[in-house]
């Protein structure tokens, strides 16, 4: 059956998914509520949505609400999801999973006691790249991958200046220098979401920043945060290495990829350049870059887009790619707008599929801790001048 989905959060990201969420065959009803009443009003206006509702208790009170999706500014999550979850709502969240490692033992201790859906929204898990990689893996062509790659290279002049000023108000400085680490699901989920393994230890580097301007200054930064960039070296539970870049002060194209990962094995490789994919072996080398290009699925230009600065609608208007299975999608969602990488779609289908079946979505919680955890532990590293770190591990999903 059908259920019925609240939306917390009425700001640039969700309306791209309340869109889809509401094509979907299997939800009924969408309602909206946003800590600025009139973004919510209009976001239900624009798409037809059912109502707006209150405020967050309000929807977590409403018995005719079946599930919640949090699109709130990423430092919130945690405790919203706990929260939910103890109300009986299934939960669909954002990136990053949470910020301490506190918040997401609450997580998966809720959803064990619940026996209810959590799902991190990680883009990343159907990125062309990661979809490849995973394919590859899965018919031994690269051996043993023994060293992995994840970066995440996306300017803060390329539309987070914007978007913070969007979501942060008069006081927006003090949130935009949220650590880079701290949000690191595009880097680590690409990588992690191809190889069966997890990060066991970490040493992270911080690059401290010198633009000047008040963002990534400790006296005004509510995170006390002074990197711009960071770079971590992993230790993986099966022997291999994994590198991770979160930047945010970098001259690189992200509007045109802003993740993209290495993988090297030890019978055949895959690496990414900005605009360029290729696989190779001990022999020769394969072009793949048209097998993962996506095409654009709405124009840059349209009205829907305008609250998002032009340096990031890349990220909301890209579709499929020849390498993504589209079969398993509905048809409903065939010729909608997507975005990032083509990864929408499977994400939205992802939850309701999990939903309806009692089954575990792929990026689970158990999974959302691992995508999410290891940058926690590598901001933690850098504020110690590299320390090698242990990464915690909750171990193997344990659900219903």
């Amino acid at each position: 059956m059908p259920f019925n989905l609240g939306i917390v959060g009425a700001g640039q990201f969700s309306g791209q998914f309340a869109a889809l969420f509401q094509l979907h065959p299997g939800v009924a009803r969408i309602a909206t509520t946003d800590v600025i009443p009139e973004r919510a009003a209009t976001q239900v206006q624009r798409l037809g949505l059912d109502r707006t509702i209150a405020g967050f208790d309000e929807m977590l009170a409403d018995p005719t609400i079946d599930a919640v999706a949090i699109f709130t500014q990423r430092w919130t999550h945690g405790p919203l999801v706990v929260r939910a979850l103890e109300a009986g709502k299934h939960v669909y969240s954002a990136v990053p999973m949470a910020i301490t490692e506190e918040e997401i033992a609450s997580i998966i201790d809720a959803v064990k006691r619940t026996g209810l859906t959590y799902m991190m929204g990680e883009t990343s898990y159907y990125n062309p790249a990661t979809v490849f990689a995973r394919q590859q893996l899965q018919e031994g062509r690269f051996g043993r991958v023994f060293y992995s790659e994840g970066d995440y290279v996306h300017d803060m002049d390329l539309g987070f200046y914007d978007a913070y000023r969007f979501s942060g108000g008069a006081e927006w400085k003090s949130t935009a220098s949220y650590p880079p680490m701290l949000y690191p699901t595009h880097s680590i989920g690409g990588v992690l979401g191809a190889l069966p393994t997890h990060a066991v230890s970490v040493s992270c580097i911080g690059v401290k920043d010198d633009r000047g301007d008040g963002v990534f200054d400790r006296d005004v930064s509510m995170f006390q945060n002074d990197f711009s960039n960071a770079t971590a070296l992993f230790e993986l539970a099966d022997g291999g290495a994994m590198r991770i870049n979160e930047m945010r002060r970098v001259g690189y194209p992200s509007r045109i990829r802003e993740s993209r990962f290495r993988f090297f094995g030890t019978e055949g490789s895959f690496e990414q350049l900005a605009t360029t994919s290729v696989w190779q072996d001990k022999e020769e080398v394969d072009d793949v870059t048209e097998l993962l290009a996506t095409t654009d699925t709405m124009d840059p230009n349209d009205p829907s887009l305008a609250d998002i600065a032009p340096a990031l609608r890349d990220s909301f208007i890209s579709g499929h790619a020849r390498i993504h299975d589209t079969s398993r999608l509905p048809i409903e969602l065939n010729g909608a707008h997507n975005g990032h990488e083509g990864a929408h779609h499977f994400l939205v289908d992802d939850f309701v599929r999990a939903v309806e079946n009692g089954t575990l979505p792929p990026v689970n919680a158990w999974t959302a801790a691992r995508f999410t955890l290891p940058g926690i532990i590598a901001h933690r590293s850098a504020l110690q001048s590299g320390a090698r770190l242990a990464v915690p591990d909750f171990g193997e999903p344990v659900y219903r």
